[in-house]
């Protein structure tokens, strides 16, 4: 008879062997707001303009060398559960507002952080959330107080600017005069009248080579890629694009011939050509002059394109057939027969050209609106290319950001501080135990320009107090200014510098959330992991 070996007492007994299970204060709350709080540590010092850069190595040993949270956190690849939350909201925050995700994340390390000490002073984690909840509801109210107005005209690239330039200027300072430049140029030629804004139809193409300053727009699509036959060059190209290989077509039955003489063996591939040149001739009698084709060339239809001038431009991917088509305005055609006018697509010119070492196609439209523009990026290392592209993202979307919500706040953390002045003062009114956690909420607020003044070498106490005496000076727009030798303080709206308030208003928003969630989790139950230990692999394959 079996004996029966009694299990541990209490929660252990109803899971496997092998879960594992913490409650309480010590070691589920205090647990999750230390691994939210190193987790915020890491990206916060990535914050603001003087950032500094992160080198991550990621599963497939591919190097990041950059200061932007949301990449920073996608290739990491978290595992604490409750860091995971946090990492969702600046995922979100991604997804809403194309920026603003560092903010996301140290904001709400900073809540949890707060939240630690007013625990350990005695409240409740319901006091604690519940405080947090007021004390975000009153600052989204304060918020819309404090725009400084709107961004009227979109096409207006002077209005468009100063907002673009600040969401570029933390990823790549210096820089940022030329890239807001760019981005507002391109983003102004493809904003439509009345659909949506799609940040899809800004495309990227790095060369490597040069430097950022040479980086351009190109009204239409841009490949580095050559073409296929002898054809490099066409002005007012009628484009027909066909998602088929530019090939003869193979029969499903195989068959055996013979071939009893000289001219047998003359006449046996005549037929092939001559279908072939009857269908090439025929794409090139419907006004055709240019062919994109996402499937293989043949040499033979190679040679009657050649023979009826032609240009042949192979796409390896779907997804660039497809935009090109949204670009010239074409329709995909999935066999070879000579397009109607209806399907036949429209560029100003397709030609090959040659930046630094690098062939490309462009096709190119001379009008000023186009559906898709391309920002060619250059730089000399592929590093600086990918972190030029991530600036560039930001700056799009900030861009989409306005066409959703065109109203703009101070930056240079002059909201951050207005809201910790009046939720301070909000928090005194209240009679409850929430005034200590709306007073905390307040404080975690102080966390932007701290983060803006150390990474810039400022002392942070200076700077915080010079801020708070401004702001009780009714000085609404004051914010820190990074560039002066020792903490000092200047007006935000006139030095040009904002942020937008969707952006604020949803990182404020999503960074309570995820705060609250983490402190109202009381237990961790973590069941065993399926599977054994992996096996280990003969190095020597053939013996097996």
């Amino acid at each position: 008879m079996a004996l029966h070996v009694p299990r541990a007492p209490g929660f252990a007994q109803m899971m496997k062997d092998g879960a594992r299970h913490f409650s309480g204060l010590e070691e589920a709350v205090y647990r999750n707001i230390d691994a939210c709080r190193e987790l915020a540590k890491t990206t916060i010092s990535a914050f603001g303009p003087h950032g500094q850069n992160k080198m991550v190595i990621n599963h497939l040993e591919k190097l990041f060398v950059t200061n932007d949270a949301a990449t920073i956190l996608r290739e990491l690849e978290v595992e604490h559960p409750a860091a995971k939350i946090l990492v969702m909201a600046s995922q979100q925050q991604e997804q809403e507002c194309g920026d603003g995700t560092n903010f996301v994340l140290g904001f709400a390390g900073a809540l949890l952080e707060n939240a630690e000490e007013l625990l350990r002073m005695g409240l409740s984690v319901a006091e604690v959330t519940e405080g947090y909840e007021m004390a975000l509801k009153k600052a989204l109210n304060i918020l819309e107080g404090l725009s400084l107005g709107t961004v009227k005209n979109l096409r207006n690239k002077e209005e468009v600017l100063p907002a673009v330039r600040s969401a570029v200027m933390s990823k790549q300072y210096g820089n940022e005069d030329f890239l807001a430049n760019v981005i507002a140029d391109a983003c102004i030629s493809i904003l439509p009248e009345k659909v949506s804004f799609s940040v899809d139809n800004i495309r990227v193409c790095k060369i490597l080579g040069s430097g950022i300053l040479q980086s351009s727009v190109v009204s239409g699509m841009v490949f580095k890629r050559l073409v296929e036959g002898d054809v490099t060059k066409v002005e007012k190209a009628k484009i027909a694009v066909f998602s088929c290989p530019l090939d003869s077509m193979q029969t499903e039955t195989k068959g055996t011939v013979l071939i009893k003489n000289a001219d047998e063996l003359m006449s046996f591939s005549k037929g092939e050509e001559n279908l072939m040149e009857q269908q090439i001739k025929e794409i090139a009698d419907a006004g055709v002059n240019v062919v994109v084709t996402g499937g293989k060339v043949g040499d033979l239809a190679l040679h009657y394109a050649n023979k009826y001038k032609l240009m042949v431009v192979r796409l390896l991917s779907k997804w660039d057939l497809r935009r090109l088509c949204k670009s010239i305005n074409a329709t995909a055609l999935p066999k070879l027969t000579a397009p109607t006018a209806e399907e036949l697509g429209y560029c100003d010119n397709a030609y090959v050209d040659e930046i630094g070492d690098t062939p490309i196609i462009v096709f190119k439209q001379d009008k000023k609106e186009t559906p898709i523009a391309t920002i060619v990026i250059r730089g000399s290392t592929e590093n600086i290319m990918d972190d030029i592209e991530r600036a560039i993202d930001d700056g799009v979307n900030t861009f989409k950001a306005l066409t959703k919500d065109n109203r703009i706040l101070p930056g240079a953390g002059a909201v951050e501080i207005e809201l910790a002045t009046q939720i301070s003062t909000f928090g005194e009114s209240l009679p409850g135990l929430e005034q200590y956690s709306v007073k905390k909420f307040a404080e975690s607020l102080e966390m932007v320009p701290k983060a803006l003044a150390q990474n810039a070498g400022i002392k942070a106490t200076d700077a915080i107090s010079k801020l708070y005496a401004a702001h009780h000076e009714k000085k609404v727009n004051a914010g820190i200014d990074i560039e002066a030798e020792s903490a000092a303080v200047m007006d935000a709206a006139e030095a040009k510098i904002f942020d937008l308030y969707i952006t604020k208003y949803w990182g404020l928003k999503f960074a309570t959330s995820a705060a609250c969630t983490v402190l109202r989790v009381d237990q961790i139950i973590m069941a065993k992991r399926a599977g054994g230990p992996k096996a280990k692999q003969n190095k020597d394959w053939d013996e097996d």
